[in-house]
């Protein structure tokens, strides 16, 4: 995905189950089970052969209170360049990069206050 692109948008969820039961029933998603870290899975969202979104569950205490919702993630061909852009004008890092096998991470905060996630894709 170019950069400057929406390049991901995840389901965080408390139910995958009930979540891929509604998706599934409306708009005609199959979903592919990823094992992940820690017992984990992220379920990716598919139309046909394409992947499409991922849902991810908040089980972790850190989203308490925190309502289900739709993320977002910008492709970034430099992320740590990017994150010094988001400083420089006036935004925040919310939680420091990270590496997935979907490519760097870093969840940002621009200077409005509304939070996605930005990452460079592997291979960019």
């Amino acid at each position: 995905m170019p950069h400057g692109h929406f390049h991901w948008n995840e389901l965080n969820t408390r139910n995958a189950k009930s979540a891929m039961e509604f998706y599934g029933k409306t708009v005609g998603w199959t979903f592919d089970a990823m094992p992940m870290p820690e017992g984990r899975t992220y379920y990716i969202c598919k139309q046909g052969d394409d992947m499409v979104a991922g849902i991810f569950t908040m089980d972790d205490p850190m989203f308490e209170g925190l309502p289900e919702h739709w993320f977002s993630y910008i492709a970034v061909d430099d992320l740590d360049a990017s994150i010094a852009k988001i400083k420089a004008e006036g935004g925040t890092l919310r939680r420091e990069p990270f590496d997935t096998p979907a490519g760097r991470i870093a969840i940002v905060q621009d200077a409005n206050g509304a939070v996605l996630g930005w990452m460079t894709p592997p291979n960019s």
